[in-house]
């Protein structure tokens, strides 16, 4: 199985600089269907501060029955 990006949306809230310390990325699945999935992430700073978060739709690529993608 596979998949394509249908649509990406990031929205940047504010910038990093190099020693800001660690960055923790959390992505989750909204919708799962037969052909279309769709999913969400934040990413925030140590204090819990959001960076940035991001939504998308993907294209689902299911392999036919005995051939590849």
């Amino acid at each position: 199985m596979g998949f394509t990006t249908l649509e990406l949306k990031v929205n940047y809230i504010r910038g990093v600089a190099v020693d800001a310390g660690r960055l923790t990325a959390v992505g989750t699945t909204i919708h799962v269907g037969r052909r279309t999935a769709t999913a969400e992430g934040r990413v925030t700073d140590e204090r819990g501060k959001l960076i940035a978060h991001a939504t998308t739709t993907c294209m689902i690529l299911r392999p036919e029955e005995g051939r590849g993608l």
